[in-house]
């Protein structure tokens, strides 16, 4: 888009120049129509010696109070009650002018100047009224023209009947978007809605036909090819119901885009897509205290590391929208790191993006960068957080989660960077595997180092993202794309999930409330059995569980839980000013604990001793009960037989 002049975009009326004149043919006729009830003799006269005198000097103050309260950057075809705002700002600033001028005008010269009040009055109910009156007419015309549009279209695009789930704002802004496209692929035939007051009423002119225990009834009688969900802050257990419903039915069943994607402009109201399993995740939306978020992000220079990962690319889009001075992006993955600057490349936001191939572990150069650029925050969610392949690979899970956190939190802190978040798992409560043992360890790193820097360190909790890479959603995506039988641990297998963007979102307000050495434990809702994700992905795809696509269970891996926890036992959450986020009171280790502990590790790493580092996790942390194979030692503390040592085959593992 070519940039338009600066002057041509102040004086507006140079391209508008139609909307000029009748605004000012309304705030004339306006002005005259104040004073007929002021004035009943010498009518002629009387305007024109002192009205036509005023006239002038009244305008301008009315369109000066237009341009201070936004008016003309409304565009009339798609003014709205939301804009009527404005124009009552713009009356109010216009009408107290006018006003205090009327009594501090008192030299004779001004004289004529001195409107009286009910003229002021009534001539700015008239006025702005009359010109918002204008903007309503000509979107009423507009809206006439493009249903002519759509009406004429509709012999060329054939159209499925459809029903629409919910009569609320979503319901009809859906109408509304779907009413002024020519290439809509639905014909709404009326909205059903669990609410019975709304029943016999209409919203945007579609009339409410009964609930959804009417579905099929309804979509018999209007032949009905689909219904479409547009619930507002709908929740997981309303939309499973709906879905079984139409499942039964059958019909096709599809869903608006989540308020989320809607409010970070990924999508519109009208891009209708299919349920994904996210949908079915049952919380409500997260509310943050935007307040905050840009007392703290605002004109920051903000570091995310792991910045093409699934966790920390999100964190970067929820950060833009809080305009920080700059973003460092810093990945060791240059293919992930490509793709966030790609998406990066396209936004409209003006922040600056600086993508930075680093490793977090690599001392000399996290100091250049940081000499360099100089960030104010640092979100770590950088890591290696695969459970399996972490427990063949212990040396490496020390290296980039225990070790690559301490260099960069020490950095941070002789930098004098404000705050360091670190991106931490329920994993790390009575930790059983390599990977939630060393994320506990970091945890206790941060802690020790809130305690020797200025900088504010502090942890958050949480359990898997839905559709994170190695996560189990794209893993039965590809199994369920394949046709092969979707593979799960145990029946009784559950984890808490969150969607990647309400994650990153708690992460940031957890980041903001923080004063030093927290671990913030977020609400993840209930835990969801991993069956139950199966069969649920299985039946969004069209198919049937155990008939279309199999479910067979491979028994747990080495590390694994059936049951996650967010709390160690014996620790005390605290309620933060935010409903889903808690602080866990968790005792902290002393500095030669962590010194001595952090040397134990460094030699075992040096001796590339995993047995040693198994060892080392259960010592160091009295709640861990991470598996030392056949040739170390048993840990006692186990109840006998509550740990089997498993053959390395059991793990995918070659036998040696």
């Amino acid at each position: 888009m070519k940039n338009q002049n600066p002057l041509t975009e102040q004086l507006w009326f140079l391209r508008r120049p139609t909307q000029f004149f009748a605004d000012i043919a309304v705030l004339c006729v306006a002005f005259f129509l104040a004073y007929l009830p002021a004035i009943n003799v010498q009518l002629v006269s009387f305007y024109s010696d002192i009205a036509l005198r005023q006239l002038p000097f009244v305008i301008l103050v009315q369109f000066s109070s237009l341009f201070l309260a936004g008016a003309y950057s409304i565009l009339w075809r798609y003014v709205s009650i939301e804009d009527l705002k404005v124009f009552l700002k713009a009356a109010f600033i216009s009408g107290v002018i006018l006003i205090a001028l009327r009594f501090f005008l008192t030299f004779t010269y001004f004289n004529l100047w001195q409107v009286p009040i009910s003229v002021i009055l009534i001539d700015t109910g008239l006025g702005f009224g009359g010109m918002l009156a204008l903007r309503v007419l000509r979107r009423f015309f507009y809206e006439i023209g493009e249903n002519k549009k759509v009406f004429s279209g509709r012999r060329r695009v054939k159209r499925k009947a459809a029903l629409l789930v919910g009569a609320g704002r979503m319901g009809a802004t859906l109408v509304k978007e779907i009413r002024g496209r020519a290439d809509a692929e639905f014909d709404i035939r009326g909205f059903v809605d669990d609410d019975s007051r709304k029943k016999g009423g209409s919203v945007s002119g579609i009339k409410v036909l009964g609930t959804t225990f009417d579905l099929a009834r309804l979509v018999d009688e209007l032949r009905v090819k689909q219904v479409v969900l547009a619930i507002d802050n709908a929740q997981g257990k309303d939309i499973r119901r709906i879905l079984d419903i139409c499942t039964a039915i059958p019909v096709k069943a599809q869903i608006i885009p989540s308020l989320n994607e809607i409010a970070h402009g990924r999508v519109s109201v009208s891009r209708i897509r299919d349920v994904q399993i996210e949908d079915l995740l049952g919380r409500d939306p997260v509310r943050l205290d935007n307040k905050n978020l840009h007392d703290f992000l605002t004109g920051k220079i903000v570091m995310v590391t792991g910045a093409g990962g699934s966790i920390g690319s999100e964190l970067v889009r929820q950060i833009i929208g809080y305009q920080p001075k700059s973003i460092l992006l810093v990945e060791r993955a240059e293919f992930f790191l490509f793709n966030i600057v790609q998406e990066l490349s396209a936004d409209q936001s003006g922040v600056e993006y600086v993508p930075l191939i680093a490793d977090v572990g690599d001392g000399p150069r996290m100091r250049e960068i940081f000499e360099s650029l100089k960030p104010d925050v640092i979100f770590h969610a950088a890591a290696h957080k695969h459970v399996p392949l972490m427990e063949t690979n212990p040396a490496e899970a020390i290296k980039n989660n225990i070790f690559a956190t301490k260099t960069l939190g020490k950095i941070a802190g002789e930098s004098g960077t404000g705050d360091f978040v670190l991106i931490s798992t329920d994993k790390a409560v009575n930790p059983s595997s390599v990977m939630g043992a060393s994320k506990r360890i970091a945890e206790i790193v941060v802690q020790e180092l809130n305690q020797v820097y200025i900088t504010n360190y502090m942890a958050v909790r949480f359990g898997n993202v839905l559709g994170s890479a190695g996560s189990v959603v794209p893993i039965f995506s590809e199994q369920i794309r394949k046709g092969k039988a979707i593979t799960v641990t145990d029946k009784k297998m559950t984890r808490y999930f969150m969607t990647i963007p309400e994650a990153s979102q708690l992460v940031l307000q957890a980041g903001a409330l923080g004063k030093g050495g927290e671990i913030f434990i977020l609400d993840m809702g209930q835990p969801i059995k991993i069956l139950d994700l199966a069969e649920d992905m299985i039946r969004l795809s069209g198919l049937t569980p155990y008939e279309d696509i199999d479910i067979v269970f491979t028994g747990a891996r080495q590390g694994e839980k059936l049951f996650e926890e967010l709390e160690i036992t014996g620790e005390h959450l605290v309620k933060t000013h935010h409903p889903q986020i808690f602080i866990g009171k968790i005792a902290t280790y002393g500095k030669e604990d962590v010194s001595r502990m952090l040397n134990g590790f460094q030699k075992a790493v040096e001796q590339t001793d995993d047995t040693r580092i198994r060892q080392l996790f259960n010592e160091f942390l009295p709640e861990a009960t991470v598996i030392v194979d056949e040739k170390g030692l048993k840990i006692e503390k186990l109840k006998e037989g509550e740990i089997l040592f498993p053959t390395p085959s059991k793990f995918g593992l070659a036998e040696k």
